[in-house]
């Protein structure tokens, strides 16, 4: 992404954390929560490895192409498991979102002293219908963090549902600021 390298650095840090966290949830005894969590640590890894400052680190030719198969391939897979749970359209929109980003960014190469994906004063609808969702995901999701009674004992710090909430409104503010580097 495109912007100061400190913030960039902190979201790299924060999405890598986050998929870190997501991987240790698909150990989880909840079959739904693995499945769940397996897109998650998907997107969170990918969200660290999109958020790289281009100032410090200039993508290998391969890499854009590579985030277009692989979030197109995690959008498929979100649209097939879609059928079963509501909970994959949010997957869908994401990988979606992340697909957008890495075809914007791939087709516009980075100008001198420009930033790549800015074509000028246009802002491109999709991209702010994507921020609204995406906004107003973050709002809801913060909204959610109401702690759940939960006993401590019978479900192990995995499979904790506040913490699950956080990762997800975590990537949801990642996803936002991400956009608005576009």
């Amino acid at each position: 992404m495109h912007g100061p390298a400190s913030p960039g650095w902190l979201l790299v840090a924060l999405c890598a954390a986050t998929g870190a966290y997501c991987l240790l949830r698909m150990r989880s005894n909840v079959v739904e929560q693995r499945r769940a969590a397996g897109g998650e640590a998907l997107m969170g890894f990918g969200m660290a490895a999109m958020a790289v400052p281009a100032t410090v680190f200039t993508p290998p030719s391969w890499a854009l192409p590579g985030y277009v198969a692989v979030f197109g391939a995690a959008a498929v897979h979100a649209l097939w498991a879609a059928r079963a749970s509501g909970h994959h359209l949010h997957h869908l929109v994401g990988a979606s979102a992340m697909l957008y980003m890495a075809v914007v960014m791939a087709a516009s190469p980075t100008p001198p002293g420009g930033h790549a994906g800015h074509g000028g004063s246009d802002f491109p609808p999709l991209t702010g219908l994507l921020l609204l969702y995406f906004v107003g995901y973050v709002l809801l999701s913060g909204v959610r963090l109401v702690p759940v009674a939960v006993d401590a004992g019978a479900v192990g710090w995995g499979d904790r549902p506040e913490l699950a909430r956080a990762c997800r409104l975590t990537m949801g503010i990642a996803m936002v600021a991400m956009l608005l580097t576009l």
